[in-house]
């Protein structure tokens, strides 16, 4: 009995800090999660993506807006290492989503963290905590000329 009382003791000690872990919600660089070769690799060319105000032409048809929240593990790994690995998943979602209705674009892409919606055409938020990361993105998907 006193063996078990133990061990759940332990567990609760280690499990008490992951209950008051941090969730910092920062800015991270568009440009530079999109020129890590392996964004290029896995995103490829098929869909053209926007951010903010980013201008685009006229568009064809119009899908609607689609939403993805992406979450990874983050145990180890700098805030900028996780997030720009979420936010490439998100990315992936966002294309796959595009090609799934028939289109070529995703255009207006925002930020929507905790559904707090923030436009940018420089910058995507992240919430980094010690175990997970996560990104939450929207924009609408389009066909362009």
């Amino acid at each position: 009995m006193k063996k078990i009382l133990l061990v759940a003791l332990t567990g609760l000690t280690l499990i008490a800090p992951l209950a008051m872990a941090r969730d910092d919600v920062a800015d991270f660089s568009i440009a530079d999660a999109l020129s890590l070769e392996k964004a290029k690799t896995k995103l490829g060319t098929k869909v053209a993506f926007y951010f903010g105000d980013q201008a685009y032409g006229e568009p064809e048809q119009n899908f609607g807006v689609f939403q993805t929240n992406k979450k990874t593990n983050a145990f180890g790994k700098s805030d900028l290492t996780a997030c720009q690995w979420v936010f490439l998943s998100a990315m992936i979602s966002l294309r796959d989503r595009a090609l799934t209705e028939g289109g070529n674009a995703v255009v207006d892409i925002k930020s929507n963290y905790k559904n707090n919606e923030t436009s940018s055409t420089e910058t995507f938020q992240c919430g980094a905590g010690g175990v997970i990361a996560g990104v939450a993105l929207k924009g609408r998907v389009v066909t362009l000329n």
